[in-house]
């Protein structure tokens, strides 16, 4: 593809585009990553902890072919997702936790890089199609998203310290995320898929109750080791 063609800005504005819909979720778990870092480490925490998420999700497009050959690998990002967000809310009680986002900087950049890099694998075959191959396209797109999604990890972490319940907001939404990660592996097709149309209301069902129990089970789980913390 010529660079700098219209099939070229083309691919690039969708690549925009989905990097634009993806950068609520990123926000979310950089902002509730940096959340308990003193101040003085916060904003450092959120630019240099989107850029390495960013470098990953470059490095995973790249190889976007290597990763659709690996069986289950949805499925376990997806599982392993719900762990963080799972972590991330449990961090809020007051009794301390080894978690990954506990009160280092370096804890909060292992927390953003992981997190993306499981989100990321569930996107990635998106922006590598918008690319049609082309990696220069992908690193320009995957640029101009670092500025937005610094800027909406700022916002976030300021409501968070306003709203606390925005907390337990965002582990829902890593906990539906890592859920549409499960539901999308290629394995699970027979059960979440709709290879027969006499199967589709079935199906649908059991998405959604993933879905359900996926955010129900990290929010209940959260209250619970907070409710202990507690006592």
């Amino acid at each position: 593809m010529e660079m700098f063609s219209a099939p070229w800005f083309s691919a690039l504005l969708s690549i925009v585009l989905i990097d634009l819909v993806l950068a609520g979720d990123n926000a979310i778990v950089i902002a509730l990553a940096a959340r308990n870092l003193p101040g003085h480490l916060r904003s450092k925490a959120i630019l240099w902890g989107t850029v390495g998420a960013i470098g990953v999700r470059a490095l995973m497009t790249v190889g976007v072919v290597w990763l659709l050959k690996i069986p289950g690998l949805m499925a376990v990002g997806g599982l392993a997702l719900m762990w963080i967000a799972y972590q991330l809310l449990a961090d809020t009680g007051e009794k301390e936790h080894d978690g990954p986002s506990a009160t280092t900087f370096v804890g909060a950049m292992k927390t953003i890089i992981i997190a993306d890099a499981l989100m990321g694998v569930d996107n990635v075959l998106g922006v590598a199609g918008a690319s049609h191959g082309a990696f220069d396209l992908v690193i320009i797109g995957l640029l101009i998203s670092v500025p937005i999604v610094v800027y909406g990890s700022t916002v976030v972490l300021k409501l968070v310290e306003r709203f606390p319940i925005i907390i337990q907001l965002g582990a829902a939404v890593l906990a539906f995320t890592a859920a549409k990660m499960v539901v999308s592996e290629p394995l699970l097709a027979g059960i979440f898929g709709a290879p027969h149309a006499a199967l589709e209301p079935l199906q649908s069902a059991a998405r959604w109750a993933a879905y359900t129990l996926a955010i129900a089970g990290v929010l209940g789980a959260g209250w619970w080791v907070n409710r202990k913390g507690h006592a």
